[in-house]
């Protein structure tokens, strides 16, 4: 009989699968009494920091609300030779912020932020504010397969 269970993926295997960016989703903190917001996005991933990178449609305060410094979980997953799964938590913090300037600079060098058109009007007239994450917690899991005798 086959059972899957998840497993711990070490940096190695964790990078290789963010790869320097993709598609996820990610949460946003709410009121207590209101469900997070979750909307999928694109992201470009800094192994060298373990830094991940947002470009956000602005202007839709309504939705999201204000950015800065916002707790959020982000989640990307595939089925690459079983299921895969990174999940990072942490606080959001725009690219302007003094202090991260350079830092920031030279990691969006290291990465690729996919351009999803997923907006209500054409991209040219969607403005997009940058933002990073330096997850507090990030954890990768493997679907692995083992068998019960």
């Amino acid at each position: 009989m086959s059972e899957d269970s998840p497993v711990e993926m070490d940096e190695e295997e964790r990078d290789a699968f963010l790869g320097d960016g993709g598609t996820g989703v990610i949460s946003l903190s709410t009121a207590a009494d209101e469900p997070p917001h979750a909307v999928p996005v694109s992201y470009g991933y800094d192994a060298t920091e373990a830094t991940f990178y947002f470009r956000l449609a602005d202007g839709d305060e309504g939705a999201k609300g204000d950015l800065e410094g916002r707790p959020v979980t982000f989640v990307t997953y595939g089925e690459e030779e079983g299921w895969r799964s990174v999940v990072a938590r942490g606080r959001l913090e725009g690219v302007r912020s003094e202090g991260i300037a350079t830092e920031t600079l030279e990691g969006l060098d290291r990465v690729d932020i996919p351009l999803v058109d997923i907006f209500h009007a054409p991209l040219r007239e969607v403005a997009f504010e940058f933002y990073r994450l330096v997850p507090d917690e990030l954890t990768g899991r493997v679907e692995s397969e083992y068998t019960v005798t």
